[in-house]
């Protein structure tokens, strides 16, 4: 079995303009020590597939179906004083905005020392001495100075740093990442992505990194599931998925991309805009910005078509075993 493995996953938020649909029937298994991606646009239904993985959606608008296995057992049935216990210690989350995530009358420092506290039963002393240590791990400077320091002291890089060496605290066996160098400028990007995967290597954590960077993908994943309309549309290892393409959606996203290869070349935007999420179209979502789209695409949505053992997509075009874009379509 799986370290982890996600079943027909759906997550659904009530709101005052509708019931909206984020994720759809997402599956997924992830080894110990792999890093697997997902990549989308903006509303493709990434981030809350890492937030339903860990809980911390608000109970009273959220309805939440499906499976996830952590190690055997199944989260999703987990009392909530249970999950307390895996949150942090088995699996830990980078979120998106470190001065957001970070509480701003504490301490940086004590905020780590909070969480080896409350699970590793250690004393005040040793928690200090471990948060030193963390963040000279994720190769802070004059760490037990910049401990004491509040978030709004810190830069952009430093708040990520330590965000995490918090998240990497209590030793997680999982790490979820929700693009946590987006908001960064080129250099610094790099010198987290890097840290990232250094300390994944280091430690043999499970890793899942949410992007919409086509780039970033390349630079820190094993695997890649590409989403759109909270579905995974095509799946396979990055080298394969970004060399050879089987969804449309994926083909629109590297033809935006700005890449060395076609330096000089004018970039291909996707027409139109992601679908609402409160009124998805019938067949496949992507079919309204499709320009491969015919009558079978607005019938039933795709099922799973193989390109290869390892390489997936759900499209119509698909053809078992050859694919559309290497001879058939």
């Amino acid at each position: 079995m799986p370290f982890l493995e996600v079943r027909d996953l759906h997550t659904s938020f009530t709101t005052a303009a509708g019931t909206v649909q984020a994720v759809n029937g997402v599956s997924f298994s992830l080894e110990k020590g792999r890093v697997y991606a997902l990549l989308g646009e903006s509303g493709s239904g990434k981030s809350v597939t890492l937030r339903s993985i860990i809980r911390v959606l608000p109970k009273r608008r959220t309805q939440v179906s499906g499976e996830i296995w952590l190690d055997g057992v199944d989260l999703l049935t987990l009392p909530e004083g249970e999950m307390r216990d895996v949150r942090g210690k088995r699996i830990s989350m980078i979120f998106q905005e470190p001065i957001a995530a970070f509480d701003p009358i504490y301490t940086c420092g004590k905020q780590i020392e909070e969480g080896i506290l409350r699970h590793q039963g250690v004393s005040r002393q040793e928690a200090a001495r471990k948060t030193t240590e963390l963040l000279q791990l994720v190769q802070i400077p004059e760490a037990q100075r910049r401990s004491r320091s509040f978030p709004h002291q810190l830069s952009g890089g430093m708040r990520q740093r330590m965000m995490i060496a918090g998240a990497l605290s209590c030793d997680p066996d999982l790490l979820l990442a929700d693009e946590p160098s987006t908001s960064l400028d080129v250099t610094v990007q790099a010198q987290i992505l890097a840290l990232i995967r250094d300390l994944q290597e280091t430690l043999g954590m499970a890793v899942i990194f949410v992007t919409h960077d086509l780039s970033v993908v390349a630079e820190i994943a094993d695997e890649v599931a590409v989403m759109y309309g909270g579905r995974i549309v095509e799946f396979g290892p990055v080298v394969e998925v970004l060399q050879n393409p089987q969804h449309p959606y994926t083909v629109g996203l590297l033809e935006a991309t700005v890449r060395g290869q076609r330096k000089g070349t004018r970039l291909v935007p996707i027409p139109g805009a992601p679908p609402d999420l409160t009124r998805l179209p019938p067949g496949c979502s992507f079919a309204p910005r499709c320009s491969y789209a015919h009558e079978d695409c607005l019938g039933e949505i795709p099922g799973e078509r193989s390109v290869n053992p390892e390489h997936f997509a759900r499209c119509v075009l698909v053809k078992e075993g050859i694919g559309f874009r290497n001879g058939s379509g």
